[in-house]
Protein backbone atom coordinates (compact mmCIF):
# COMPACT_ATOMS: atom_id res chain seq x y z
CA UNK A 1 0.00 0.00 0.00
CA UNK A 2 2.87 2.32 1.11
CA UNK A 3 6.67 3.00 0.44
CA UNK A 4 7.26 2.03 4.27
CA UNK A 5 6.33 -1.41 5.40
CA UNK A 6 7.22 -1.03 8.66
CA UNK A 7 5.60 2.50 9.05
CA UNK A 8 2.31 2.13 10.97
CA UNK A 9 0.13 4.31 8.35
CA UNK A 10 0.54 1.84 5.39
CA UNK A 11 -0.49 -1.28 6.48
CA UNK A 12 -4.23 -3.60 6.57
CA UNK A 13 -4.86 -3.52 10.04
CA UNK A 14 -3.95 0.07 10.03
CA UNK A 15 -6.33 1.16 7.62
CA UNK A 16 -8.96 -1.42 9.31
CA UNK A 17 -9.19 1.30 11.74
CA UNK A 18 -10.91 3.62 9.93
CA UNK A 19 -13.73 1.60 9.23
CA UNK A 20 -15.56 1.41 12.46
CA UNK A 21 -16.73 4.66 11.99
CA UNK A 22 -19.35 4.35 9.57
CA UNK A 23 -20.73 1.23 11.22
CA UNK A 24 -22.87 0.75 14.21
CA UNK A 25 -21.74 0.82 17.99
CA UNK A 26 -22.60 -2.55 18.08
CA UNK A 27 -19.81 -3.72 15.11
CA UNK A 28 -18.02 -0.81 16.13
CA UNK A 29 -17.51 -2.32 19.68
CA UNK A 30 -16.71 -5.82 17.69
CA UNK A 31 -13.93 -4.73 15.89
CA UNK A 32 -12.11 -2.50 18.46
CA UNK A 33 -12.44 -6.16 20.06
CA UNK A 34 -10.95 -7.93 17.44
CA UNK A 35 -8.48 -5.30 16.39
CA UNK A 36 -7.03 -5.42 20.30
CA UNK A 37 -8.61 -2.07 21.18
CA UNK A 38 -9.33 -1.62 24.52
CA UNK A 39 -12.35 1.00 25.06
CA UNK A 40 -13.08 3.37 27.76
CA UNK A 41 -15.60 2.30 30.23
CA UNK A 42 -18.64 3.96 30.07
CA UNK A 43 -18.83 4.42 33.46
CA UNK A 44 -16.86 3.06 36.94
CA UNK A 45 -18.31 2.23 39.75
CA UNK A 46 -18.14 5.89 41.42
CA UNK A 47 -20.03 7.32 38.60
CA UNK A 48 -22.67 4.65 38.40
CA UNK A 49 -22.98 5.80 42.65
CA UNK A 50 -23.36 9.13 41.67
CA UNK A 51 -25.62 8.77 38.75
CA UNK A 52 -27.89 6.37 41.43
CA UNK A 53 -27.57 9.22 43.98
CA UNK A 54 -28.93 11.57 41.31
CA UNK A 55 -31.58 9.79 40.08
CA UNK A 56 -32.67 9.23 43.53
CA UNK A 57 -32.88 12.61 44.18
CA UNK A 58 -30.24 12.70 46.91
CA UNK A 59 -27.60 15.31 45.51
CA UNK A 60 -28.37 18.82 45.68
CA UNK A 61 -26.50 21.90 43.80
CA UNK A 62 -24.17 23.93 46.78
CA UNK A 63 -23.61 26.92 44.02
CA UNK A 64 -25.01 30.19 44.64
CA UNK A 65 -27.59 31.86 41.69
CA UNK A 66 -25.25 34.29 40.91
CA UNK A 67 -22.40 31.18 40.39
CA UNK A 68 -25.19 29.28 38.19
CA UNK A 69 -25.95 32.44 36.10
CA UNK A 70 -22.12 32.90 35.30
CA UNK A 71 -21.80 28.78 34.97
CA UNK A 72 -24.67 29.21 32.77
CA UNK A 73 -23.65 31.97 30.38
CA UNK A 74 -19.68 30.47 30.48
CA UNK A 75 -21.50 27.63 29.24
CA UNK A 76 -23.35 28.69 26.21
CA UNK A 77 -20.59 30.83 25.07
CA UNK A 78 -18.37 27.46 24.91
CA UNK A 79 -20.81 25.66 23.11
CA UNK A 80 -21.63 28.03 20.33
CA UNK A 81 -19.75 26.20 17.18
CA UNK A 82 -21.42 29.04 14.80
CA UNK A 83 -18.65 28.38 11.98
CA UNK A 84 -17.69 25.40 9.54
CA UNK A 85 -14.15 25.02 8.78
CA UNK A 86 -12.40 22.76 6.38
CA UNK A 87 -8.76 21.66 7.03
CA UNK A 88 -6.64 19.47 4.55
CA UNK A 89 -5.22 16.47 6.90
CA UNK A 90 -2.83 13.83 5.40
CA UNK A 91 -4.50 11.09 5.81
CA UNK A 92 -2.03 9.12 8.14
CA UNK A 93 -2.76 11.90 10.67
CA UNK A 94 -6.27 11.70 9.93
CA UNK A 95 -5.86 8.04 10.95
CA UNK A 96 -4.28 8.74 13.46
CA UNK A 97 -6.77 11.38 15.30
CA UNK A 98 -9.42 8.32 14.12
CA UNK A 99 -7.91 5.81 16.33
CA UNK A 100 -7.02 8.23 18.95
CA UNK A 101 -10.93 9.22 18.96
CA UNK A 102 -11.97 5.83 19.22
CA UNK A 103 -10.13 5.33 22.32
CA UNK A 104 -11.35 7.50 23.90
CA UNK A 105 -15.07 7.28 22.94
CA UNK A 106 -15.85 10.69 21.32
CA UNK A 107 -16.21 11.09 17.50
CA UNK A 108 -13.13 12.19 15.76
CA UNK A 109 -14.48 15.53 14.96
CA UNK A 110 -15.02 16.20 18.99
CA UNK A 111 -11.50 15.69 19.35
CA UNK A 112 -10.16 17.98 16.71
CA UNK A 113 -12.10 20.75 18.16
CA UNK A 114 -11.13 20.00 21.55
CA UNK A 115 -7.53 19.97 20.60
CA UNK A 116 -7.55 23.55 18.85
CA UNK A 117 -9.93 24.61 21.47
CA UNK A 118 -7.10 23.71 24.44
CA UNK A 119 -4.58 25.04 22.24
CA UNK A 120 -6.59 28.30 22.35
CA UNK A 121 -6.37 28.69 25.53
CA UNK A 122 -2.70 27.59 26.59
CA UNK A 123 -4.17 24.36 28.31
CA UNK A 124 -2.67 22.30 25.80
CA UNK A 125 0.37 21.10 27.27
CA UNK A 126 3.35 18.90 25.46
CA UNK A 127 4.63 15.97 27.47
CA UNK A 128 8.40 15.24 27.64
CA UNK A 129 9.81 11.99 25.67
CA UNK A 130 10.15 10.71 29.49
CA UNK A 131 6.36 11.21 30.13
CA UNK A 132 5.45 8.67 27.49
Amino acid sequence: MGACSDDKRHTSDYDAFVKPFRWSQEKNDLVAAELGIISMPRTDDYEDGLLSAYERGELRSVATKEEMARLRAAARATGIKDKRVNVRLSSGDLRDIQIRALQEGIPYQTLIASVLHKYVTGRLVERNASDT
